[in-house]
């Protein structure tokens, strides 16, 4: 019997490989097991971040079972695309009407998508513990087009140990307006050694 999918086991997450089988064995639960019981809240900080200023085409980065694509869709922001490490967690977000196209896609090989692709790229949950570093930046600049805006969460604990801060400040030429304000990941209504856990929504454009 394997152990059952949890945000401890996520943190712990080595390789791809292992990613694609924890989500593979979560995805029909994810939205009950961890969602609603943490009082997840950083796709509304990432969502209301990006409508207030971003305009689609939009990539949704680590888009899991479609929480931030639903949002931005309900906000106006349109079309909406969404890439994944988990088939099985974008046929949850296929179920939701929110995204243009979805794809099964590593953000740390290269992607398929065409270079210049999208006026904005969102992330919420991605780049964190046992996730996804500061490497995959370059190729999200790649498919991302000249001014576009970037919004994405980064768990504050893994913004140090991954070093984020010196592989932005390496990329300091190629974006621009970089800003990194600090909201809770979850609600009030969540329990457990990770229930204070705070992230960055970081948001830059590109040159």
């Amino acid at each position: 019997m394997t152990d059952k999918p949890s945000l401890e086991g996520a943190y712990g997450l080595k390789t791809p490989d292992d990613n694609r089988r924890l989500y593979r064995d979560w995805a029909a639960t994810y939205d009950t097991d961890f969602v609603a019981a943490m009082d997840y809240r950083l796709p509304v900080a990432v969502a209301e971040a990006f409508a207030a200023v971003g305009a689609g085409p939009v990539l949704d980065v680590g888009a899991g079972t479609g929480a931030v694509g639903m949002l931005l869709r309900a906000n106006g922001t349109a079309p909406v695309d969404g890439t994944d490490i988990s088939p099985e967690m974008l046929e949850v977000a296929g179920r939701s009407g929110a995204y243009r196209r979805l794809f099964e896609g590593d953000v740390l090989a290269r992607l398929d998508v065409e270079d210049s692709s999208y006026s904005g790229i969102v992330s919420a949950g991605t780049f964190t513990l046992g996730h996804v570093g500061p490497n995959a930046l370059t190729e999200l600049l790649r498919i991302a087009a000249p001014g576009a805006l970037f919004v994405l969460s980064i768990n504050t604990q893994h913004y140090v140990r991954a070093g984020f801060a010196p592989a932005l400040a390496a990329l300091s030429s190629r974006i621009d307006r970089l800003s990194l304000p600090e909201v809770p990941i979850y609600g009030p209504g969540a329990t457990g050694p990770h229930a204070a856990d705070r992230a960055y929504v970081a948001t830059f454009r590109k040159r």
